[in-house]
């Protein structure tokens, strides 16, 4: 009689623990758009949730340390004209954060540390190309101030923030809706599922498919058919993939090997309450003197409340097993050296002194000026064509300069603004 090899793994005691009442963010009001994306993203400084708002779309941003009842004035992050939905932190920067909306743009905000007293209104860029509502966004992980969006025009956009420009437009490979969109570890590559039912993995420096339609899958896990639009998200580190279904109440978790059958039931946790929308903390945001191995954001009616998955240990050292160096913020390549050819692996940080997130970093963007690129020199003209264009140019000349100096004032009344809303923030600080 054949007897069942039992598969022994360290991660197979994985435990989910919801947090506590006072650990929740309690109140917020959570947006009703019906997009297949995530409403909730997190870094190791900012929990940000996508909040109904009059007037058009908006975002709420709360610190991690900052948990309980959220003020009913607690200031948005509002700006587009239409239903946020879609947000991601950018991985090389904790306090910049991408939106994209239903008014077919696509916002980078930057946030502060301190909490401001009223709503951030300004993006640092508004990127402008898609036709459709733009519903997927998603950061290169190791290159520099490159973002991917994917549109209800069946188009993907990959852009360099730092000068708003269209880096790569993929527009004749879905004839379909784009449902996902996700990165390999060095960005050389996407894979991308499509209302046509087929999964394409694209080149996006030569705007091609180098496979889709695979033939038969290397393993296939039956799941509850009433679930919902599900949401996976793999932690590469643990090789542990953890599935999230909309308006279901558990999270199944599975273990990816090389051998057969690949992959590997865990563990499920189960609460109560189903979940609207989940977020996922990077790794480096992580408790390792607890064996956290991941953190899950859940996304309630009116509340996010953590849920933590832990292994547990006796010892009180680090384990070295659970915690292999992940990727840290700081990116391997610039948008340029990217869009050129080159690849690099994400900069891996060790974990074994905990992880302190970066001070405050400005993301700074440099437009290239549309009047630096000449014109092709034509057929030389008469002197008498050539007098009007040059009281043109004088005039041009003139009003270039107005508008740097009205930009340079325009910038120092930001900069006294910000200046005077750390001085309240101080203030407020000091009076409770």
């Amino acid at each position: 009689m054949s007897r069942r090899v039992v598969r022994q793994s360290k991660f197979r005691h994985v435990f989910g623990q919801a947090a506590k009442a006072d650990q929740a963010y309690e109140d917020i009001r959570v947006s009703k758009v019906t997009w297949d994306s995530a409403f909730c993203a997190v870094n190791p400084k900012f929990l940000a949730i996508i909040v109904e708002a009059g007037g058009g779309g908006a975002f709420i941003v709360l610190p991690l340390a900052k948990t309980g009842r959220v003020d009913k004035n607690y200031p948005l992050v509002t700006g587009h004209t239409g239903p946020v939905l879609d947000i991601d932190w950018c991985p090389h920067n904790d306090n910049v954060i991408a939106s994209a909306s239903d008014d077919t743009t696509v916002m980078v905000w930057q946030i502060p540390d301190y909490t401001p007293v009223r709503n951030i209104t300004e993006p640092v860029i508004t990127l402008e190309g898609h036709s459709k509502r733009v519903g997927i966004l998603s950061w290169h992980p190791t290159a520099r101030n490159v973002l991917l969006s994917a549109g209800g025009d069946n188009v993907i956009i990959i852009w360099n923030v730092g000068t708003g420009e269209v880096l790569l437009s993929l527009d004749d490979i879905h004839p379909d809706v784009i449902h996902s969109v996700c990165w390999n570890s060095n960005g050389s590559l996407l894979a991308t599922t499509c209302k046509d039912k087929t999964l394409r993995i694209i080149d996006p420096r030569k705007s091609q498919v180098v496979a889709n339609n695979f033939e038969e899958p290397v393993a296939l896990q039956e799941m509850d058919t009433s679930n919902g639009v599900l949401l996976p998200f793999y932690d590469p580190d643990s090789s542990i993939v953890y599935l999230c279904g909309k308006g279901d109440s558990s999270i199944r978790y599975f273990e990816i090997t090389d051998e057969p059958p690949f992959v590997h039931y865990l563990n499920t946790f189960s609460s109560k309450e189903p979940q609207r929308g989940m977020g996922f903390m990077p790794k480096r945001g992580l408790d390792v003197s607890k064996c956290e191995i991941a953190r899950f954001y859940k996304l309630h009616e009116r509340k996010c409340e953590p849920i933590v998955m832990t292994v547990p240990r006796k010892s009180d050292l680090f384990q070295d097993d659970l915690y292999p160096d992940t990727p840290g913020p700081e990116p391997a390549l610039e948008a340029d050296e990217w869009l050129s050819g080159q690849d690099a692996e994400p900069v891996l940080i060790s974990l074994k002194e905990g992880y302190v997130p970066p001070k405050h970093r400005e993301l700074r963007i440099t437009k290239r000026n549309i009047l630096d690129v000449r014109p092709p020199a034509g057929p030389r003209r008469s002197q008498s064509a050539s007098e009007a264009p040059l009281s043109q140019q004088h005039t041009l000349e003139t009003l270039l300069e107005e508008i740097k100096a009205l930009r340079e004032r325009v910038q120092a009344q930001e900069e006294r603004i910000t200046a005077l809303e750390n001085m309240l923030c101080e203030l407020v600080d000091g009076t409770d």
